[in-house]
């Protein structure tokens, strides 16, 4: 069964980019300029995102960008690609250990990328399997299955988790 258009206040939900660049619908009191935010589960990126407010109030809860109309969700995938991805890591070259912080060099879909976490803060299980990995600035890297890399990788990695 197909969900219905997802609406705003009773009135079907209409996104568009404003000549600022950001994304814009339709609020209760006029126009209102919205960010994205990515819900879980991170393996499905087109589902279940929340549009907010400059007060980061919820405006909307998109559950399926497919349920919107074409300009609708055109306008939503240009700001989920600027709001930042989920890059996958395909190999770990290296990581290495500093006082507070931990360096990753790794091999992504994207290309090879160095990003750097706390000390403390550890790869975490993602429902329906998989890793994700949350830089220091807040870039996410997920790894679908860690048992699908290479032996170096797996080493690499083995000392981060349970």
């Amino acid at each position: 069964m197909t969900e219905a258009i997802p609406k705003l206040s009773g009135v079907e939900l209409s996104l568009w980019r404003g000549e600022d660049g950001r994304l814009w619908t339709q609020g209760e009191s006029g126009p209102t300029a919205v960010r994205v935010v990515r819900c879980f589960p991170w393996s499905d990126p087109g589902c279940y995102v929340s549009l907010r407010d400059t007060d980061d109030d919820e405006v909307a809860l998109v559950r399926d960008v497919s349920d919107l109309k074409p300009d609708s969700r055109r306008a939503l995938a240009y700001s989920l690609l600027e709001a930042g991805f989920v890059l996958e890591i395909e190999a770990i070259l290296s990581v290495e250990e500093e006082i507070e912080i931990r360096t990753f060099s790794v091999r992504t879909r994207q290309g090879v990328r160095k990003f750097q976490t706390m000390r403390d803060e550890w790869p975490r299980d993602l429902p329906g399997g998989g890793l994700l990995i949350r830089d220091v600035v807040g870039d996410l890297y997920m790894l679908r299955d860690p048992q699908d890399l290479d032996a170096r990788s797996q080493k690499l990695l083995w000392a981060f988790l349970d």
